[in-house]
């Protein structure tokens, strides 16, 4: 069935569908500027929005799911990048009779992960620490001058960059005709489509600057995610130091490691990194901003 005024291809349960269809819609809608237009896009140079996302999109993307397979091992669910084609997929990272692997989620291998697995929850988008495209060298015409190499950093470092930071790069430009804006959407759907209605919201929220308020509500108003999802009563759990660490290395095996650390109970957690986690959006506050913006 079609959601929300983007007309959104959801399930009966309203949990996103992988399809070409829902690319495009979202595509549409970052580009969109009479829902998002001006301060509320978020702080950036001039024409960063000119083809870019908002700027939401970058927290979004770079976080990631856990599930739990059948034969009661964890999953690590999130955007990767392929060296070799500079590409980005959704991937599956779990372990399998021949060691530790990472497949495509659209892949038989990752079905057959995916397959009867149980939602567990999520973890925010590192902000600090290395990115995905570790090898990248971007030219310096690319993603309006953001250059992904620029925040590779050691996961000792406190200086901006890791994944959100990197997906603010290739969210720069998510016209049809950039391949790596384009397969970072693609790859964000599939995504979405594997962990559920209730992931995006919830990493929407944990930012009140930047413009998320009304960003979250304007994926609501168009359909990307249900109201219930946004509003669900749910406070984040902080990520323990040495968990930290793991995640800062941004590679799906030190994440999947990381995840085995974290306490997972019968209720879905959304973990976050101390540095921002008092930026927490709660559902009161959620429920005020849908009715400013005209969603009862």
């Amino acid at each position: 069935m079609n959601r929300g005024t983007f007309s959104f291809d959801v399930t009966d349960k309203g949990d996103l569908i992988d399809s070409a269809a829902n690319v495009d819609a979202l595509r549409r809608l970052w580009l969109d500027r009479t829902l998002i237009a001006g301060n509320d896009l978020g702080p950036g140079n001039s024409g960063d929005f000119d083809h870019g996302a908002w700027h939401v999109g970058c927290h979004i993307v770079a976080a990631a799911g856990v599930r739990r397979a059948s034969n009661g091992q964890l999953l690590w669910l999130t955007v990767s990048h392929v060296e070799q084609r500079d590409e980005y997929f959704a991937s599956v990272t779990g372990e399998t009779a021949s060691g530790i692997r990472t497949y495509p989620i659209a892949s038989l291998e990752g079905q057959g992960l995916l397959r009867d697995s149980l939602l567990l929850g999520f973890v925010e988008g590192t902000s600090v620490g290395h990115v995905s495209a570790r090898r990248v060298r971007d030219a310096a015409s690319r993603f309006n001058g953001w250059r992904r190499q620029e925040f590779d950093r050691p996961a000792t470092s406190t200086e901006d960059g890791g994944t959100v930071w990197e997906h603010w790069c290739t969210l720069r430009d998510i016209r049809e005709t950039d391949p790596i804006g384009t397969s970072a959407i693609r790859a964000y759907v599939s995504l979405v489509a594997a962990l559920g209605d209730y992931f995006a919201p919830t990493v929407a929220r944990g930012r009140r600057d930047y413009g998320h308020p009304k960003q979250l509500c304007a994926l609501v108003k168009a359909g990307f995610i249900s109201k219930q999802a946004a509003t669900w009563d749910i406070a984040p759990v902080e990520i323990p130091a040495a968990a930290e660490k793991r995640f800062l290395e941004a590679r799906p095996i030190d994440s999947l490691a990381a995840a085995k650390e974290l306490s997972w109970g019968d209720t879905t957690r959304y973990y976050m990194f101390a540095r921002r986690i008092s930026r927490w959006s709660p559902a009161r506050e959620v429920s005020r901003d849908l009715q400013a913006f005209g969603i009862l």
